[in-house]
């Protein structure tokens, strides 16, 4: 496959007629860019490119979803100039989907403080409880996509960048595992197994009840009461599991309580397997505890963070919600029972299995390599940063595909590249890798930042692109160097917990004039864009859980990003030519 071009590969699977839609341009600009962006694909069925989410009315006030006009692709040239009759030389290297922020919930836990939400958004969402089944709809988009749209490659993995749980409780690990694998049944449910125990069903009007009317703000927005709702969401279903190998990178919410608390909080276990469950607190009380949340550097109240009066609400207990360590999540992965479709480990080896270097390498296709990192620490707070060890493990894993020579008068470095391309993962941005408090894996380590980093990759050109979540907000970024050939493209994908909901597909190719292109389309999940609310399938679920986050009162509709952080052509100076 690597030696099939984009026109050969149209020609051998016999898509040039009845595969390419042909649009005819007309004199709206949209209409033209997608007739062209049709045109220049393989295919856009299933895509972005295709059909993309849009409310049915505009406004303040709760809106249904339904497919609107597809996004076409946008061609960057701010790392290298493209050349024309690209699309005819274009020889496909990798094609792969990320997935990024899945959150997978255990709306149920007492060891969560959803009621800071007025302050701390990510606290609690409407639709959190559909997680599960919303995934399986995302899963079930990749097994029919199949393919890049613009290299017809057929995807080579699928790579997870971080916070594929929420509060790194190990039933959350359970569902997130046993979704992307399938085989097994999931019930996404803790607790007393027939009753919904979260806030959602708590009767408090700090929530949207589907199933009471109250007079809270998502109600007053218009959210419907869609009585059973919740005992639908908690409903065993058997996940269809991906088709194609996937691997995992560690993320925020896999460490830590809630993504922002330090590890190894005395007493914390009592809190997640416990009975009671704080879910209301006076507004001085619950800003209090959200500034100390968000303030780095702040100390966190936790006797009154889990307790300390207010609300609560008795539960159910539930050994199922202890939380999980580092290695314990490695050690999953590990598990035979959790292979599904390969690799064994999902990337990690028996070398991560103790928890304290939790990055790695693998193979993306023949001449492109993947570096998995991890950016978190366990200091605590969201944003993250890289420890000294792993960033000296990158440097040494980069430099073994380049000899390096230093011009100590000028300060030049060059480079001798062998046939190898680098592709990096993490879960958090260049941006968001400002928090350097220590590890407690590595206590003696210092943590450097994402401008530290980024100077790193500058100093390889067979870097390419760096591939990463957190921010939930669609985001690509030119990394650019004097020397061209030392520029790469930061590729940042919104989540799946929050609208838009999107995973991308990423596919490299080299256009066999001295560039490379990575083509970035993005894909929502397999759910229709509106269900009647008495659907109660698996994909009707799936389908509110989209509708419900776009009408979330504490939505952020620019997470979308502009038109050049969505469906695009990255273009760069190709550094091994």
């Amino acid at each position: 496959m690597a030696e099939l071009t984009r026109r050969r590969f149209v020609t051998a699977a016999g898509l040039s007629g009845a595969g390419l839609l042909l649009c005819t341009p007309t004199s709206n600009a949209l209409d033209r860019a997608l007739a062209l962006t049709t045109r220049r694909a393989v295919t856009t069925a299933g895509t972005t490119l295709q059909a993309a989410a849009a409310p049915v009315s505009s406004g303040p006030s709760y809106t249904k979803l339904a497919a609107g006009p597809g996004w076409p692709v946008v061609l960057r040239q701010d790392l290298a100039a493209a050349n024309t009759g690209r699309d005819d030389r274009r020889t496909p290297l990798a094609s792969f989907v990320q997935f990024t922020d899945l959150h997978i919930t255990d709306t149920e836990s007492p060891a969560r403080f959803e009621y800071v939400h007025p302050y701390i958004s990510s606290a609690h969402r409407p639709q959190e409880a559909l997680g599960t089944v919303a995934t399986n709809a995302l899963v079930k988009r990749v097994n029919s996509v199949r393919n890049g749209p613009f290299t017809g490659r057929p995807f080579d993995f699928m790579v997870t960048t971080g916070d594929n749980t929420d509060n790194h409780e190990q039933l959350e690990l359970d569902w997130f595992l046993g979704v992307l694998n399938g085989g097994r049944e999931v019930t996404p449910n803790s607790g007393d197994p027939n009753r919904y125990e979260g806030v959602q069903a708590s009767g408090s009007p700090n929530y949207w009840n589907p199933g009471t009317p109250l007079g809270d703000a998502y109600t007053k927005k218009g959210f419907p009461q869609v009585p059973g709702l919740l005992d639908a969401a908690m409903r065993t279903f058997t996940p269809d599991g991906l088709d194609i190998p996937w691997y995992c990178t560690f993320g925020n919410h896999d460490d830590s309580v809630v993504g922002s608390l330090p590890e190894g909080i005395p007493g914390i276990n009592a809190f997640y397997t416990g009975k009671y469950k704080v879910i209301g607190k006076d507004e001085a009380s619950t800003k209090k505890i959200a500034d100390a949340i968000l303030k780095p550097g702040s100390s966190v109240p936790i006797s009154e963070l889990f307790g300390g009066g207010g609300l609560i609400r008795e539960v159910t207990p539930d050994a199922r919600r202890k939380p999980f360590t580092t290695a314990e999540f490695v050690q999953a992965h590990l598990k035979a029972a959790n292979t599904g479709p390969g690799p064994f480990g999902h990337g990690f080896t028996a070398e991560n299995a103790d928890g304290q270097n939790v990055y790695y390498t693998f193979r993306i296709a023949p001449g492109v390599t993947g570096i998995s990192l991890d950016t978190t620490t366990l200091g605590g707070f969201a944003d993250g940063s890289i420890g000294l060890g792993q960033y000296s493990w990158v440097e040494k894993t980069l430099q073994r595909n380049s000899s390096t020579y230093y011009n100590w008068f000028n300060a030049k470095v060059s480079h001798q590249v062998t046939d190898e391309l680098f592709i990096l993962f993490s879960h958090h941005t260049s941006g968001s890798m400002g928090n350097i408090l220590p590890d407690s894996r590595h206590l003696a380590e210092p943590r450097l930042n994402g401008d530290t980093f980024v100077n790193l990759l500058h100093r390889f050109p067979n870097v390419i692109a760096w591939v990463n979540g957190h921010t939930h907000r669609n985001q690509i970024i030119p990394h650019v160097n004097a020397d061209a050939k030392r520029s790469f493209w930061e590729i940042n994908t919104a989540s799946h917990i929050d609208f838009p909901q999107h995973a991308r597909i990423i596919e490299v190719a080299d256009n066999v004039d001295g560039t490379l292109s990575l083509f970035t389309t993005l894909i929502e999940s397999e759910a229709p864009y509106s269900a009647s609310y008495d659907d109660q399938s698996t994909q009707g679920l799936a389908s509110l859980y989209r509708e419900f986050s776009y009408n979330d009162i504490h939505a952020d509709l620019g997470q979308l990003g502009a038109s050049g952080d969505r469906n695009t052509e990255l273009v760069l100076a190709h550094p091994l030519r």
